[in-house]
């Protein structure tokens, strides 16, 4: 007899290995106050009350600890926080139903999958821009993890996996509600953004949206709730907008946004934060950062430089090269050479400027520019400028003496030596 899907999720292999990727992933306590750090005790302790109760459909998730994030267009997104107990059993049904629906999915949704990345999205977005395919639509979903309609997306888990117990468990897990400041609500609709089933539903209710545009023979980029359709003229761009809102809306059940969705050309998309330009001389379309994810970027490197903020520079240059990685890693296919370069003199004068203040004193001041290798009359003269910050750092020996190379060595990452290097590894 073959085993039931339920049985493969609450296998003790199985549900081990979703411990440890929700203790590797860490995050805030959920409702119950259990964290991650107490979650082996608690389910050595508990584990097998808690499997007969699913096992039996008596088991109850608790409730998602709502809270909400700003948003970089001014708006709040709401995420929910499951318990860690839950993160574990939603972990441990996506890792058994992964490989089963991965088999039904389209080729172009690149969003939460083994294997997929948004890199690729990008990549494949290129492709279909220099095919010709120059006009696009740009889909905008209102709400959509806020939105989905609970038994459409029902329908389409129990078409492919048959198994009563697993969808039962899964039904708990989107109707289990909200806490909201103390108070519960419950979720008769969509699917909490922030639990670890979510990804994997939202592929599933938006898989429906891509077979059709499929079927229909339209060009398409998904990551998640992000779609992009490319066609050829700004007649079959209007026709589209205009039957693909009537499938999601009719068909889905889903809201698209009329006011962000948009019909755009390619140097004025902005998609998955990566804007667009043709390349004159390769006569190619190529993806850089679009200018409002650079200065989001280069404001989170001046909120780590603030003079207010008192730490070490060792934590300091830590927490900058941690978004600098992050950042690179993230839009390495990119060209941003020039970009970089800005980046890199303005970040080191505002740690410099950091250093100067840390200085605090003249005499320190004239110590630290001597040991660096100015000369003892340029150095005293320099430290007596006083707290003209931004005059001291790019006027004077300052920048000299705390060169790119010190700065290195004490351990800043260079933008534009990291991008290069980047830049290499993806591009070969």
């Amino acid at each position: 007899m073959e085993e039931r899907l339920i049985d493969k999720i609450l296998d003790d292999k199985n549900i081990e290995q979703a411990y440890k990727q929700v203790y590797a992933n860490k995050g805030a306590g959920g409702v119950d106050g259990v964290t991650v750090y107490e979650l082996k005790s608690y389910l050595d302790k508990n584990w097998q009350d808690i499997k007969e109760a699913i096992l039996s459909r008596t088991y109850r998730p608790q409730p998602v600890q709502r809270v909400e994030i700003p948003k970089p267009n001014g708006g709040r997104r709401k995420l929910g926080i499951p318990t860690v107990v839950d993160r574990t059993i939603e972990q441990a049904v996506v890792q058994i139903l992964t490989p089963i629906f991965e088999k039904t999915f389209s080729d172009y949704s690149y969003g939460y999958r083994p294997e997929r990345s948004c890199e690729q999205a990008i990549l494949r977005t290129l492709e279909l821009m220099n095919d010709g395919y120059e006009w696009i639509v740009d889909i905008d979903l209102e709400k959509f993890f806020d939105t989905v309609p609970q038994d459409k997306l029902m329908s389409y888990v129990g078409r492919v996996i048959h198994d009563g117990d697993t969808e039962s468990l899964i039904r708990k897990y989107l109707k289990a509600g909200v806490m909201i400041k103390g108070q519960y609500e419950k979720t008769e609709q969509g699917t909490p953004q922030g639990g670890n089933l979510s990804p994997l539903l939202s592929n599933i209710m938006l898989n429906e949206l891509d077979r059709e545009l499929e079927r229909r023979g339209l060009n398409f980029v998904r990551y998640a709730d992000d779609c992009i359709i490319t066609v050829r003229s700004e007649a079959a761009a209007n026709r589209v907008i205009h039957t693909v809102t009537v499938f999601i809306e009719k068909k889905l059940g889903l809201k698209v946004n009329a006011e962000k969705t948009q019909l755009v050309r390619p140097g004025k998309l902005k998609y998955l934060g990566f804007g667009f330009f043709k390349n004159s001389k390769k006569r190619r379309w190529e993806a850089r950062p679009h200018e409002d994810s650079v200065a989001k970027f280069r404001a989170k490197l001046k909120k780590l430089c603030r003079r207010s903020w008192s730490v070490d520079l060792t934590h300091r240059i830590q927490k900058l090269n941690e978004v600098i990685r992050g950042w690179i890693n993230y839009y390495a296919i990119t060209s941003m050479k020039g970009n970089m370069a800005k980046t890199d003199e303005h970040l080191r004068t505002m740690v410099r400027i950091v250093i100067w203040k840390q200085w605090k004193v003249a005499t320190k001041r004239e110590w630290g520019l001597k040991k660096l290798g100015i000369n003892k009359d340029l150095a005293r003269l320099t430290a007596y400028c006083g707290d003209r910050y931004q005059f001291v750092a790019l006027r004077t020996c300052v920048s000299r003496a705390i060169s790119k190379e010190i700065l290195i060595r004490r351990g800043l990452v260079s933008c534009v030596d990291y991008y290069a290097q980047r830049y290499t590894l993806k591009t070969n």
